[in-house]
């Protein structure tokens, strides 16, 4: 299972199948919260690390694809996987289009919830890890001169030194020295590895598709 930082939240008003799930939870090393409503969820501080949210689909009030689509409307990005005990196919239907990692009906079996639950840390640890990348990147091209960052959007649209340098109006020598320095502070060990985090910062717009 996922490390001891991943937390999963449960929400769910039947007292003792919440309980049920956060032994289950707890003794394989996960960090576990409950919330008997939604509104005791939204009321509680996002966890740090890697979560999922397991939730009920019939909830008094709210129920859980309406919180489904409020997290979404909200771009809170949180794995969900739902469970039921009065799921149908249309519900379901709608919930994995909007992206839940999970649709168990119960009684589930323990190991599938926990395959669901590792699936959906699995992937907000990924999502977090591409996001703290993407800072890392956008600092570093911040540490840029404007003239280094000019170059290298140009490098990575495909333009030889000698072509940008005719362009800019500058020696080829200079350009290469504005590149090298630019690739230190990026980071990059290889041109093509510069072009790849130029794409993650979406300094080159995409090529327009031909028919």
């Amino acid at each position: 299972m996922p490390d001891a930082s991943s937390t999963v939240l449960v929400i769910d008003d039947d007292a003792e199948l919440r309980a049920s799930v956060g032994r289950l939870l707890r003794s394989v090393g996960l960090t576990v919260q409950l919330f008997g409503s939604i509104a005791e969820f939204l009321r509680s501080d996002p966890p740090d690390g890697p979560t999922c949210l397991v939730l009920d689909v019939r909830l008094p009030g709210q129920s859980g694809l309406d919180l489904q689509r409020e997290l979404a409307e909200a771009n809170r990005e949180l794995p969900i996987i739902f469970v039921t005990g009065h799921g149908d196919i249309p519900m379901s239907v709608q919930a994995m289009k909007r992206g839940a990692i999970e649709f168990l009906t119960k009684p589930y079996r323990d190991q599938d919830l926990l395959e669901a639950i590792q699936l959906g840390l699995f992937r907000d640890r990924a999502r977090r890890e591409n996001e703290k990348e993407l800072v890392d990147l956008r600092e570093r091209f911040g540490s840029l001169s404007p003239r280094e960052r000019e170059i290298m959007i140009q490098v990575a649209r495909g333009r030889l030194s000698k072509q940008i340098a005719h362009d800019i109006g500058i020696a080829e020598a200079t350009v290469k020295v504005h590149r090298s320095r630019g690739m230190q502070k990026m980071k990059a060990g290889s041109l093509p590895e510069l072009g790849r985090m130029a794409d993650k910062l979406k300094l080159v717009p995409d090529k327009p598709q031909t028919s």
